[in-house]
């Protein structure tokens, strides 16, 4: 008998839950200038969050899934990607969308059943948030691919959470994306739930990053409640997509602190012993402590962005909330060249009921 081949995961932390460095850190954790945008977008997303499942609970927003605990993924992954790459998120990463450009009244709008809110100002390369589960890293390895094949220094990147590594399309995406040595950067946010199935219930494998292994690719774990580990895990996976070097798997391992979405009820089936523990570990107070330690932060600084962050995201609910809905028809357009008959009657009976404040118009720039 003779091994074929042996593989290892490798675990990688730069931070101790106090914000204490373990080891050597990299160039950019022990500059101010670069970590303190990332620390400030962190408290920027949270803050965010805390609003929106605010509106949700007054009904001004419809169902609303929470980053929070998660917020060092989104943006350690999103603030190591270039302009011209292209981030293809599933239905919580708006930490990573902040930080890319999507405004805050637009992801309050998509949030509140208004497509237009997908229709980015700036983050123009960006696909929408993707409801059906692991769908997305499709979508992803395809752009890859045709990044390929234009000789383009691009890459893909794509988030799906701990469930999501259990569907066949995530299977057959990192399939496709290794044989053709496709520039994709898959980022699996493991926060030990799919909704209420813990992990343990979801693989039986020792990490969800060896997943790669059986598509021939590299899989690596990080400690995706330290951003420090997260930024420079996506940077050296990045740099080698661009690079012509292949996919990566990252598995970044953390917890989600509230329910799945608005919709549902952690409490039912989590210990809450268990969650109160995991805040020990949360993302935004370990970076903190580090820039504390590195004298680049203080009390009247933390202060000052929690006045600043409320006022932008105030500012944003209220650009949100003025905003005029969608007409009737929305729901009929960018479908078909030509409607056919059996949607166009659809339409028309929309309109016999629709108010006369969303008007009447049957086409036209809905803005």
């Amino acid at each position: 008998m003779s091994t074929v081949t042996r593989f290892q995961i490798d675990h990688r932390r730069f931070l101790d839950p106090q914000g204490e460095a373990l080891g050597p850190l990299p160039d950019f954790a022990r500059d101010p200038a670069q970590l303190v945008p990332m620390y400030r977008a962190m408290y920027l997303t949270r803050t965010f969050d805390a609003k929106a499942i605010a509106l949700q609970r007054t009904g001004k927003l419809g169902t609303f899934a929470s980053a929070l605990g998660q917020e060092a993924i989104g943006v350690g992954v999103a603030s190591a990607m270039r302009s011209e790459d292209v981030l293809f998120p599933s239905y919580r990463e708006h930490a990573a969308q902040l930080v890319r450009g999507v405004r805050i009244d637009e992801s309050l709008r998509y949030w509140g059943g208004d497509e237009r809110g997908s229709d980015f100002a700036a983050a123009r390369l960006d696909f929408p948030n993707c409801v059906p589960i692991a769908t997305q890293v499709c979508h992803a390895a395809g752009a890859a691919y045709a990044f390929k094949l234009r000789n383009e220094a691009r890459a893909a990147v794509s988030f799906l959470g701990d469930g999501a590594s259990s569907k066949g399309d995530f299977y057959e995406a990192l399939n496709f994306a290794a044989v053709w040595q496709a520039p994709l950067v898959v980022v699996l946010s493991n926060n030990q739930w799919a909704i209420s199935v813990p992990r343990s219930a979801q693989s039986a494998t020792a990490t969800l990053a060896q997943k790669a292994i059986a598509a021939g690719i590299e899989g690596v774990q990080v400690d995706g409640n330290d951003l420090v580990a997260v930024h420079h895990c996506a940077r050296e996976a990045l740099a080698k997509a661009r690079a012509g070097g292949g996919p990566t798997l990252i598995e970044a391992v953390t917890y989600r602190l509230g329910d799945h979405t608005t919709a549902d009820d952690a409490s039912r089936y989590r210990d809450p012993a268990v969650v109160q523990e995991q805040w020990s570990f949360e993302p935004l107070t370990r970076l903190r402590n580090h820039l504390l330690k590195l004298g680049a932060w203080g009390p009247d600084k933390e202060e000052a962005l929690a006045r600043e962050c409320a006022d932008t995201v105030n500012a944003a609910v209220e650009a949100y909330l003025s905003t005029p809905p969608p007409v009737t028809t929305a729901m009929f357009e960018h479908l078909f060249a030509t409607l056919p008959a059996a949607l166009a009657a659809q339409r028309d009976e929309a309109l016999r009921f629709a108010p006369v404040s969303a008007g009447r118009n049957t086409g036209g720039d809905h803005g």
